[in-house]
């Protein structure tokens, strides 16, 4: 299994947080109080029409992140 970022996950898939990259910092306690925690599962929805922002489905809610914060969370794929 390869890491990657939550941006560059197709849609329909599902991942697991891996960690916080270093790039989040200006933003990392929003990410943290909305949930998005290592260990946590992730499934790609939806992209808006001009790629930006990005829904996923996490916890038993849906979330938008900008694809700036998508591109500081690493997430490696679950396999089927």
């Amino acid at each position: 299994m390869s890491s990657f970022t939550l941006n560059q996950l197709p849609l329909g898939r599902e991942a697991v947080i891996t960690r916080l990259l270093p790039e989040s910092l200006p933003f990392r306690r929003k990410l943290l109080a909305m949930g998005i925690t290592p260990g946590c599962k992730v499934l790609a929805v939806r992209v808006a029409p001009l790629g930006d922002p990005i829904e996923i489905k996490m916890r038993g809610f849906a979330l938008c992140l900008r694809r700036k914060e998508a591109q500081a969370i690493e997430v490696m794929e679950v396999s089927a």
